[in-house]
């Protein structure tokens, strides 16, 4: 695989005609050319750069981002030096000295003054120029005139890009130097269960931590001055992992200038499932604890963990018998150091099942962004990843994922998931050869979430009528359900659906096989059909849930790993949660639901926060079907509502959007059904690969209608009539006549029951 880096070079001119280069790339800070021209210097310099990559292609991306040349005035003092002292002269010179600013990789806001090869990094924008200023004096203060006549501002001085092609080896996906340091060391136990956080491999998608500098700085210096563990407090997604991965590069970047000898890598990623990872027999895992506290106090390493509550969960049969009750001596002789990450509801929980752990640790608090800061990250993060990929970026991207994801995702913080959903965008495209636009942004919002464009796009007008004939095609007999479906969808279309709830909360009620299950598969089918998985119905079936202990089944399997049906709706929170036959739960199941349908949040016994707010719950129940002796064809529906307030508490009832009742069918229906049914038998690949279409006589389609539908289960028996009288004797009419293509086939009902097939 080859990838190509473009490193940035200042040139300057100097008054007798020659040309100064210098890589801005502090790690090739001793690269300087002198030549005749400018191309000179940029093609000597591409020799070197080329040279340093054939040795070691994984040397890594360009360091110094976006640069720009500024000019800063600058007044020093000439001084003259005889033998050991020095005589200032009376009067001040002022120099215009260039300086070249821009970012490093994590985000890190860097200065460099080439003439005088001096480097600082800053974190406000508005303080380049007095820091140039700055560092400018300290370096000229006390010269002699005629050094400083050296320094005087040269006649040009510009930034030119280099682009080099690495070929990289795929089969390696980690540096070469930590390659090389694993199979020389003796630290096995670490290496086996760990890597420093500054690889490749370990990063990970981790982005960089734009616009934390401050947060960065106040890591790194707690990481050089202190021996303390440090926990990096926030919500998802605030940008705790980038923050920490900036610090590990600088920290560990430093030790290798200052000191080559010393280890190079001080911080280890790993995880609590990691640590304990094939360990069978008691007291395994502690011995391998043990070794790990050796190697990392050897080389005064610093072992980071992704989670903190998983330490205090994970280990023994509760928190005292935890990996992290079992770090906590160590962490106190000093033998040991952490950084671990938390979010609010994490630690309050870590607090609360082992204290004593959670008071060994310094928090550091990771705010999430304001609206400004956060479009101001996206937009840099677009730049950067159009700089990197040779893609075309339109400014008007960022702004458009901000306003999408606040719209659809309100619960979602800032960065996170929106510069993940830019770097899918960009490998999508780039996969692709296309640009990055507002196109390309809907049509990767609608991939990931499901939901169609007439959503997203203020400009494409929906008619309620419109909306609701589409139900209607799907829903025959039931035109009430089908209005409670529109006036969902305009609510949400028109964005007045409550932000801190779900997207609606509704109960189907009603005798059974009257289409309570097919109107939730419409409304999924409408608002989450158009991504890349189109079945958005997670179905639960509440029959299951009844008995002692079924609240905490639903949310957690016995290992204490979130439930399947949990980890579902994490990955994927646009989704329609269908819950059948609610009232056969058990009444602390109805308690585990009250939150979720007052405030879309659902939080478990560890403070893992699950999130519904993008999702549309849908409860269906058989209430007073049987009390009143409903059957599936009777005119007069029964009072389905009073027999539902009857039975749920009055706190349940109360955080119900709708209840919907479902009709009984009358005979008319059930024949509109039975064509609909059978009109769909054409769109099954033994007709559509012959290009045939089934056309049923009304003979048929009664007498399929009288034998597919019962009183006692309404239109449940359908499929299995059509399946049992017209489908298996068409396909063995289609086995007997293998050349019969291209035309209708006709299907009627004989005098002996049995359906016949003529080709028209």
């Amino acid at each position: 695989m080859a990838t190509t880096y473009r490193f940035s070079v200042v040139v300057w001119e100097d008054y007798a005609g020659g040309f100064t280069g210098r890589l801005l790339d502090a790690r090739f800070e001793e690269a300087a050319v002198y030549a005749a021209s400018v191309n000179d210097v940029i093609s000597q310099t591409k020799e070197f750069l080329d040279q340093w990559y054939r040795e070691d292609p994984w040397s890594g991306v360009p360091e110094f981002l976006e640069p720009k040349v500024t000019h800063v005035s600058v007044r020093v003092r000439p001084a003259y030096r005889e033998r050991e002292e020095m005589y200032p002269c009376a009067e001040q010179i002022t120099l215009k000295v260039p300086c070249v600013h821009g970012h490093e990789e994590g985000g890190m806001l860097t200065g460099y003054l080439p003439t005088l090869d001096s480097r600082f990094n800053y974190y406000e924008k508005g303080a380049l120029k007095g820091l140039a200023t700055h560092f400018a004096q300290t370096d000229l203060e006390g010269c002699t005139p005629e050094v400083l006549r050296s320094y005087v501002c040269p006649k040009t001085c510009a930034v030119h890009e280099i682009p080099i092609t690495v070929k990289l080896d795929e089969k390696k996906k980690e540096d070469k130097d930590w390659i090389n340091w694993r199979e020389k060391n003796e630290a096995k136990q670490l290496a086996n269960v760990a890597e420093p956080l500054s690889i490749r491999s370990a990063r990970g998608r981790s982005a960089r931590a734009w616009e934390r500098e401050a947060e960065v700085a106040d890591l790194l210096s707690r990481l050089r001055s202190e021996r303390a563990s440090i926990v990096l407090l926030g919500e998802p997604g605030v940008g705790k992992s980038a923050i920490l991965v900036d610090a590990a590069r600088q920290l560990e970047r430093d030790i290798r200038r200052s000191n080559p000898g010393a280890y190079p890598y001080r911080l280890w990623a790993t995880s609590a499932h990691r640590i304990i990872a094939g360990m069978q027999w008691l007291g395994q895992w502690q011995a391998r604890c043990e070794e790990l506290v050796a190697e990392l106090s050897e080389m005064r390493g610093i072992l980071c963990v992704d989670n903190m509550l998983d330490l205090v969960r994970m280990g023994g049969r509760g928190p005292l018998d935890s990996i992290a009750a079992f770090f906590m001596t160590f962490m106190k002789r000093g033998d040991l150091r952490m950084v671990v990450e938390a979010t609010p509801a994490e630690i309050d929980s870590c607090r609360r099942m082992l204290p004593g752990f959670t008071d060994l640790f310094q928090v550091l608090n990771v705010p999430a962004f304001p609206e400004e800061q956060a479009k101001e990250v996206l937009g840099k993060v677009g730049n950067s990843m159009a700089h990197n990929s040779h893609i075309e970026f339109g400014e008007e991207v960022s702004e458009l994922t901000y306003r999408l994801f606040s719209r659809f995702l309100p619960y979602s913080v800032f960065p996170g998931k929106a510069v993940a959903f830019l770097q899918n965008m960009f490998e999508t495209t780039a996969r692709q050869k296309k640009k990055v636009n507002e196109q390309t942004a809907f049509e990767s919002f609608t991939k990931q979430t499901g939901l169609p464009e007439l959503f997203l796009k203020d400009e494409i007008v929906i008619e309620a009528d419109d909306v609701l004939a589409r139900f209607q095609e799907s829903i025959i007999g039931q035109d009430a359900a089908c209005m409670a479906a529109r006036d969902l969808v305009t609510r949400f279309k028109a964005g007045m659906n409550d932000p801190l709830r779900p997207l609606g909360v509704l109960l189907f009620c009603g005798p059974t096989g009257v289409g309570k299950t097919a109107l939730a598969r419409a409304i999924a089918q409408y608002f989450f059909g158009s991504g890349k998985d189109s079945d958005r119905l997670v179905r639960l079936d509440m029959s299951e849930y009844g008995g002692y202990g079924a609240g905490e089944r639903l949310i957690s399997q016995a290992s204490g790993e979130p439930s399947d049906f949990i980890q579902k709706m994490r990955k994927q929170p646009f989704s329609v949660v269908l819950l059948d036959e609610i009232e056969k739960a058990a009444p602390e199941v109805f308690d585990v639901f009250l939150n979720v349908f007052d405030e879309g949040r659902l939080v478990d016994r560890y403070g893992r926060l699950t999130t519904f707010r993008s999702s549309i719950i849908i409860m269906t129940s058989n209430l007073g079907a049987r009390q009143q002796g409903s059957l599936g064809f009777a005119e007069k529906p029964p009072a389905y509502e009073a027999e539902v307030m009857a039975f749920f508490r009055p706190e349940f009832y109360n955080r119900l959007d709708t209840v919907v009742t479902f009709d009984p069918l009358p005979s008319e229906t059930v024949l509109e059904i039975t064509r609909k049914e059978l009109r769909e038998i054409s769109d099954r690949e033994g007709l559509k690969a012959r290009k045939l279409r089934l056309m049923c006589s009304d003979a048929l389609v009664g007498h399929v209608g009288k034998e597919g539908f019962d009183h006692r289960y309404g239109a449940r028996p359908l499929q299995r009539a059509i399946e049992r009288l017209v489908v298996t004797p068409l396909a063995e009419f289609l086995v007997a006549n293998p050349k019969v293509a291209g035309v209708e086939l006709a299907a009627e009902l004989g005098d002996d029951g049995k359906v016949a097939f003529a080709r028209r």
